[in-house]
Order: structure tokens, then sequence, then C-alpha cells
């Protein structure tokens, strides 16, 4: 009988253990199938999914794994992430409704009488759209199509032009209501409305330095950004591109400021700040009459197809992230940064280093949610102000997108950039502008201040 009770517990325990197995093998199919849509593109994030399960049951056992539906549940219930697919909705949807273009007419017709006044009118767009958007993509490959074929049209350099573009799409990843922010704010732990404050200065620093080399290179290099044909300018008036300015710049900038302000000012949560937002962009696209179902409908399909994307990150970074630590990796990465000399500055050049190579071949968001809970935790310990660190995580994360060979933003570009375009063009295009944004950067490190002064004169510091 005894005999029969030991067969009978083990077998009982195998069927457990299969059963776990099978619960698991499917929980990890259902991963896979959710993100099938999005595989053309992250392939690997799924990867980053299967890494952790597999590594985890062979490092430890199935056991380890019984906090993945509470960590997932936390995740999907975060009242902070209801902001991104609102703030994702508001900037497609004026994107789609081809304001942006319109935006650049004006501008760039209003700043053409000089030489390098089209390339600031691209400068003000992407800060107007990575305001608005905070999707580097979507703004990179939107001026792409609507000013690359115009500028050169109008005989200004290929390089220059590249270059131009590339640094403005990228705008938004430390432009608020930036994705990164808000993202950045769950991980570390702190309150989005400091770190949207922080970022405001450094990205508009950074793009003024963009407007400088562009004033600096129509001073000594004049043939490089030509001005506008005195005919094209003279087809409208003064007063017919004024009116246009206040009809097409002034309501998405005032929506802006107003989503911006509301969170900056302490006058609404992040999540309904968006919602506003959302609403604000479809009265604009309405009373500009380019509202229609069909853009109603790409919008919609691009906003869930962003927002699963994210969700699809999250998700797969839990089952690395607890795999990680069961194998004791939070420990590895803490002696790894005991072993760096320089103290605390030592250990944030080094961070900003990995940060910066991994950006060549990792979204910033699997950055985020893989890579910075894992050294995050050190800088907690070392009392170094979270606000300001986030701020030049998000520069650096930028940055990223600009580096040749592997940067986002030129892949983005050469993808819809016409054939006379070569990928030399877009590699030197960029390179002053990667210097500007390393120089912002070490401004950053050096001066605090510039990042913190907004959230202490507000009182949230």
């Amino acid at each position: 009988m005894r005999s029969l009770s030991i067969i009978s517990n083990r077998l009982d325990a195998s069927v457990e253990r299969i059963g776990q197995i099978s619960s698991w093998l499917i929980f990890f199919l259902v991963i896979l199938v959710a993100g099938d849509v999005l595989f053309r593109y992250f392939f690997h994030v799924s990867s980053i999914a299967a890494a952790g399960l597999v590594f985890g049951v062979i490092g430890v056992d199935m056991n380890l794994f019984n906090l993945l539906p509470a960590r997932i549940y936390g995740v999907l219930t975060n009242y902070t992430l209801l902001a991104v697919p609102l703030f994702v909705f508001m900037g497609i949807l004026l994107e789609k409704s081809k304001l942006a273009e319109k935006m650049l007419d004006v501008l760039g017709l209003l700043s053409g009488k000089k030489p390098g006044g089209m390339a600031i009118a691209i400068i003000v767009v992407g800060i107007l759209m990575g305001a608005s958007t905070g999707i580097v993509g979507a703004t990179v490959v939107t001026l792409t199509m609507i000013s690359l074929p115009t500028l050169m049209k109008r005989n200004y350099s290929h390089s220059v032009s590249c270059g131009t573009i590339c640094a403005s799409g990228t705008l938004g990843q430390i432009l608020p209501p930036s994705l990164v922010l808000i993202l950045l704010a769950d991980i570390s732990g702190e309150a989005i409305g400091p770190l949207f404050a922080a970022a405001l200065m450094p990205g508009l620093l950074l793009a003024g330095c963009y407007i400088i080399y562009i004033i600096l290179l129509s001073k000594f290099a004049p043939h490089h950004v030509p001005p506008i044909d005195e005919e094209e300018r003279t087809q409208y008036s003064k007063k017919d591109l004024w009116i246009e300015f206040f009809k097409s710049v002034a309501p998405p900038f005032i929506l802006i400021f107003a989503v911006l302000g509301s969170i900056i000012g302490g006058l609404a949560a992040p999540t309904e700040a968006a919602s506003m937002g959302a609403i604000g962009a479809l009265i604009i696209v309405f009373l500009s009459k380019r509202l229609t179902l069909d853009i109603l409908k790409e919008t919609l399909y691009e906003t869930m197809k962003v927002t699963g994307m994210i969700m699809f990150v999250l998700l797969a970074s839990q089952v690395f992230g607890l795999s990680f630590r069961g194998l004791d990796g939070d420990y590895l990465v803490e002696d790894l940064f005991a072993a760096i000399p320089g103290g605390m500055w030592g250990s944030i050049l080094f961070m900003m280093l990995v940060l910066f190579v991994l950006g060549f071949f990792l979204e910033w968001i699997e950055i985020s949610y893989i890579v910075l809970p894992l050294v995050l935790p050190i800088f907690h310990a070392l009392d170094i102000n979270m606000i300001w660190l986030g701020i030049l995580v998000a520069l650096n994360l930028q940055s990223s997108f600009l580096t040749p060979p592997f940067g986002w933003s030129l892949f983005f570009l050469k993808g819809v950039a016409p054939k006379e375009i070569k990928t030399t063009d877009i590699y030197k295009g960029v390179l002053p502008f990667i210097i500007i944004q390393v120089s912002v950067i070490g401004l950053v490190m050096i001066f605090p201040q510039i990042a913190l002064w907004l959230p202490k004169a507000i009182g949230w510091m």
C-alpha cells in the first residue's frame, strides 16, 4: 500500500508538472500569436520573452514564473499608461490630417526670404509635431515626404536637407508629452509632471541649437540653404500668409500648450490631459474640414498598432526581468557598477555609453523596459536626482536615433526618400546634429539646473 501511495504521489506531481509546462507553453504561444502582426518589424521582441522563459526554466524552475500573472496584471491596470494611446491618437490624427504639410508651407513662405528659412521652418514643424506625436518614425516619415522633394527642388544641399529632417524628427523623444518620458516615469517611479517640466528646457535648448547651426550655415555657406525664389513667395500676400498661420499653425500650438500647461501646472493628471488632447485634436481637424471617416479609421488603426507594440514589449520584458532577477543578474549588475572607477560620475558615464551603443540595435522601449530597471536601483542607492537622470537618458536615447550606421531615423528617412538621396548624404547630414546633441547632453550633465530649474520653480522639488 505504501508503494502504491508513493507511486500515486509521484504520478500526481508529474501530472502537475506537465500541467504547469503545458500552461506556460500555451501562455507563450498566446504571446506569440498576439504579437504576430508586429513580428514584421519587432520579431526580436518575442526573442526577449523566449529567452527569459527558457533560461528561467533551465536556471531556476517553473515556480519562478508564478509571479508573472501578477506582474502582467500590474502592467495592464497601470493608470499612468492610459495616457499612451490617448497621446498617440492625438499625434497620429494631426499627422494623418495633413496639418503638418500646411504648417510647413506657411512657415516656409513666412521665413523663406532669407537663406536657411525653409530649414528653420522644418525644425519648428518638428518641434510642434514632436510635442504632439512623440513618435519618431511618424514624424521623420511625414517630414521627409512633405519637405524633402521641396527642398531638393529649391536646390538645398542633400546632406543638409536629410540631416535637418532626421534631427527635427527626433525632437519628439525629449519634448513632452513624449512617450519616452511617460514610460520613464513609470519605470523610475517618478511623477510625470516633474519629468515633463524638466524636459521642456533641454528640448527647447536642443531645438534652438539646431536653428543656430542653420543660421551659421546660411552665413558661411548660403549656397547649401538658398532662399525661396521671389516669384514663389509673391504668390501669397503677407495678409493671406498670416491668416493661414492662425488657421493651421496656431491651433496645434494652442492645443499642445493647453495639454502641457495643464500637466505642468498641476491642473490635470497626465491621463486627463491626454484625453483632453485627443478631443482637442478631433475638434481642430474637424474645424479645418479635414476629418473624414477614412482618416479616423487610419488613425484608430495606427493608434492600436503602436499601443499594441508598446504593451507587447512591456509583457515580454516582464518575463525577461523575472528570469534575470531569478538568476541573480541584478547582483551581477551591482558588482559591475561597483568595479567601475570614478564613483557616481563613472557610473553615469558608463550607463550613458551602454545605452548609446544599445540604441544602435534595439528600440528605445526595449532599452527602457529591459536595461533601465536593472541599473536604476543602483542610482537610487547613490541618491542621484532621478528626474535629472531621466532627462539624460531621454537625450541619450534620442542621440542613438541619429547615429550611423544603425540610427532608426536614418532608416525611416531612407525608406521614403527619393532615389537621388544616397546613404552617404544622410550620414554626412546628421553628423553636425550629433555633435550638437552630444554637446547639449554635456551641458545638461554639467549644469543640472537646465533641467531642474522649472520643476523647482513650480514647487515640485
